[in-house]
């Protein structure tokens, strides 16, 4: 499936302005900053001035949050963005409730302790975007992540992601039987979307800390309809 444009123009935008050049931006404007997250039940919020706000927004982590202050604005990232910048980027620091700053090792427990999957589901994340994917929810399609070529404003997203993992039953489930394969692949049709599996195998290495996760293995596979209008000859019949 093509990538979808979003108007004239829109590709050469995204050309002109890379999304691993608007992420490396982030990251040193992140750390020459020495920015703050705050803990808020399962996400962090993270208060910014205008240029980093407007960073946040075209490398797509988080989400703005309306408040009356007219200087700073406060962005909410969800935990697998928090802890990419975290962890992976090395660029935000997240306060506690106790007003201590967690190390990755912290935030990897206070993480797992809201989200038994976050291991997996952070690892999927952190596949995609090291590969420059934007990567989204995709609750509203039934899905873990729906997954951009470049920011929402200038394409469609291509791909509905679903997180699989070895040995969980809970989210391996969701595709065990054919009414669900063909479901959610019917789904991801009528909204122009290929399902995308992301396979995590933790290699029997668990997730006791982040340092895990070197050992972890991804495998990618998409699911497509078969369309027999791919398939056809396109030469005429030739009646005798």
């Amino acid at each position: 499936m093509k990538a979808r444009w979003k108007g004239k123009g829109s590709e050469a935008k995204a050309i002109a302005d890379p999304m691993s050049k608007i992420v490396s931006q982030l990251q040193s404007s992140l750390i020459h900053s020495n920015t703050h997250g705050l803990l808020s039940s399962c996400s962090v919020l993270v208060e910014v001035d205008a240029q980093l706000a407007d960073l946040l927004n075209r490398a797509c982590f988080g989400r703005p949050r309306i408040t009356a202050e007219k200087d700073n604005e406060w962005f909410q990232l969800d935990m697998e963005e928090a802890f990419y910048l975290c962890f992976s980027l090395k660029c935000l620091k997240v306060v506690g409730e106790d007003g201590c700053i967690k190390s990755n090792e912290e935030l990897w427990e206070y993480m797992k302790s809201k989200k038994a999957v976050f291991p997996v589901f952070y690892m999927a994340y952190s596949h995609l975007r090291h590969k420059n994917w934007v990567v989204r929810p995709g609750l509203q399609y039934g899905v873990d992540f729906v997954a951009y070529r470049h920011h929402p404003a200038l394409v469609h997203s291509e791909y509905a992601v679903l997180v699989l993992s070895e040995g969980d039953n809970d989210l391996n489930g969701r595709l065990r039987v054919w009414s669900a394969i063909h479901g959610t692949v019917r789904l991801c049709g009528s909204v122009a979307k290929t399902l995308l599996i992301v396979n995590v195998n933790n290699n029997c290495h668990g997730a006791i800390s982040p340092s895990c996760l070197e050992h972890y293995t991804v495998e990618e596979q998409t699911i497509t309809r078969w369309n027999p209008e791919q398939c056809r000859e396109d030469q005429a019949v030739v009646r005798i």
